[in-house]
């Protein structure tokens, strides 16, 4: 067992009960445990709708591909979209898969989310979206953000995947755009095994959403409804009726009645990472050799990240090399530096002035893992071992 993995579980027997009951019952697709999941969750965020998908990279790609087909406005073919230069790969996948150009812009190394000024700076006439990604549970500068984009003709999106439960002003993070997404895969703040959802308050990307999600067809879309108008009088015709270039993500029973269980132990799964976090604050504050990212809003803390100082004098794998040999998992800070990775070359893209934070973050980042549960034993030998590595250092 390590002493402290970057992920641990979060189910128990209430979750186990709930699944056997959806056995029981022999219904394992999308039905009546995914509809009620998807109400629950809608109203614990304060969005009117809430779609749930198999992962949260199925909601990225459902967000952006919704953006195609709304009728006032939609996105085209070689629009810019604005993304963050440090994420998850699936991030950036959907927005290259629908033939959009990526514009990416720096991260500031303190906050890890978008560089406010660098931002402004990338916005031009060819900008549609702003994608924002809150990052490891951090939600972005919505203020400075909404007050950027104005009147212009400009979507704001969220991919706040790692940050279920983050609060900025007092509302959550993933309802500022006009769509945001979730992720409930193992190592998040709740877990459906695999899962993930899209929030929104426009009823027409909820249509949209609802047709995409299951082949593009209009079974599920209510009658009337704002993608079709009026369904068929033939229910039997209806049955295999397509009219938008659709996906087959839709998750199932299982996943939704395991999610009724974890939003129900939600609130104080958050408030206990968030009572590790103060303790890691302490910790780590003002800590001579490494950085520790700086809250905005009221952070969720998927994980702590730590982020070598410039003039340390260490490589990132030696604290790396002493943390897994005492028992604690670490991680590079989501994808790095993605410009870095090969893909790239496949993507149309284009960089906006330089990215010395997300480079700076990419060599000399890490995180390691937040629970829901108390772990200040295993944070005070974090920080007994950091400190180890840099002394050691110093009197080499």
């Amino acid at each position: 067992m390590s002493l402290l993995p970057l992920a641990t579980t979060t189910w128990d027997g209430r979750e186990e009960s709930a699944m056997i009951n959806v056995i029981s019952t022999g219904n394992f697709t999308m039905g009546e445990k995914v509809r009620q999941f998807e109400q629950e969750f809608a109203s614990h965020v304060g969005s009117k709708f809430a779609i749930m998908v198999n992962s949260g990279s199925s909601a990225n790609l459902l967000m952006i591909a919704a953006m195609m087909h709304i009728k006032d406005n939609p996105l085209k073919y070689g629009d810019e979209i604005i993304v963050p230069a440090v994420s998850w790969p699936t991030t950036y996948y959907p927005v290259h898969q629908h033939r959009l150009k990526l514009v990416f812009v720096d991260v500031d190394v303190r906050t890890m989310n978008f560089d406010i000024e660098k931002l402004e700076f990338a916005i031009s006439d060819k900008t549609r979206a702003i994608l924002c990604v809150n990052l490891l549970g951090n939600p972005n500068d919505f203020t400075r953000i909404k007050r950027m984009i104005g009147s212009r003709n400009i979507f704001l999106l969220e991919d706040n995947c790692e940050s279920l439960g983050a609060l900025y002003d007092k509302k959550h993070a993933g309802t500022f755009g006009l769509m945001g997404t979730y992720s409930f895969f193992f190592s998040h703040h709740m877990s459906t095994m695999e899962g993930g959802m899209i929030v929104t308050d426009s009823e027409e990307l909820y249509h949209i959403l609802l047709c995409i999600r299951s082949h593009g067809w209009t079974r599920h879309l209510p009658d009337p409804n704002l993608v079709t108008g009026k369904k068929f009088d033939d229910p039997f015709f209806e049955l295999f009726h397509f009219v938008l270039p659709g996906y087959n993500v839709r998750p199932g029973e299982l996943h939704g009645c395991v999610g009724i269980e974890q939003l129900k132990k939600l609130p104080d799964m958050i408030a206990q990472r968030r009572e590790n976090a103060r303790l890691w604050k302490d910790l780590f504050r003002g800590h001579a050799f490494v950085s520790i990212q700086e809250e905005i809003g009221k952070s969720s803390w998927f994980g702590f990240a730590m982020v070598i100082k410039q003039g340390a004098h260490i490589k990132r794998n030696e604290l790396v090399e002493a943390l897994i040999q005492n028992g604690i998992e670490c991680r590079p800070i989501v994808a790095g530096n993605f410009v870095k990775n090969p893909v790239i070359q496949i993507l149309d893209h284009d960089v906006s002035g330089s990215l010395e934070g997300a480079e700076h973050i990419h060599v000399n980042g890490l995180f390691i893992g937040n629970h829901h549960f108390d772990i200040k034993s295993q944070l005070l030998k974090v920080k007994a071992v950091v400190d180890g590595v840099f002394e050691k250092n110093a009197t080499n």
